[in-house]
């Protein structure tokens, strides 16, 4: 039996304030409508569909694995807007990144309050 991810829906106040800051930010491709949804695809063949949500949500935490030059454009990205950023998900190093496993490793939030981390390497692969 094979079990893949195929899409989670994400809430947000704003579909398209939210899926459009998420793409930017990565540097994807535009958020494709489908029905209610807002979906951005990702490479991994994954798609998150954002959705308004009229009641309150709790946040989620989004984490993108990428690659070092790929880091290097979103952190970019990260201190070109002033988007406040964390080494870590408790956020007692702000302004910093992380290193674990030998890569690098960022969280920030999105408009809604998700928190998104990118990292270069994935947690327990070693390296440093």
């Amino acid at each position: 039996m094979t079990v893949k991810l195929n899409h989670t829906i994400v809430p947000a106040r704003d579909k398209k304030v939210a899926a459009t800051f998420l793409t930017e930010m990565l540097g994807l491709a535009s958020p494709v409508p489908f029905g209610p949804f807002l979906s951005v695809q990702l490479d991994n063949d994954i798609t998150l569909d954002f959705v308004d949500s009229p009641d309150e949500f709790r946040p989620m935490h989004l984490a993108f694995l990428i690659s070092e030059a790929e880091f290097d454009q979103i952190f970019g990205r990260i201190r070109e807007r002033q988007i406040e950023h964390w080494a870590d998900p408790q956020r007692q190093h702000p302004g910093e990144i992380n290193r674990h496993d030998g890569g690098r490793g960022v969280y920030f939030l999105d408009p809604d309050g998700h928190f998104l981390e990118i990292i270069t390497r994935p947690y327990g692969s070693g390296g440093g």
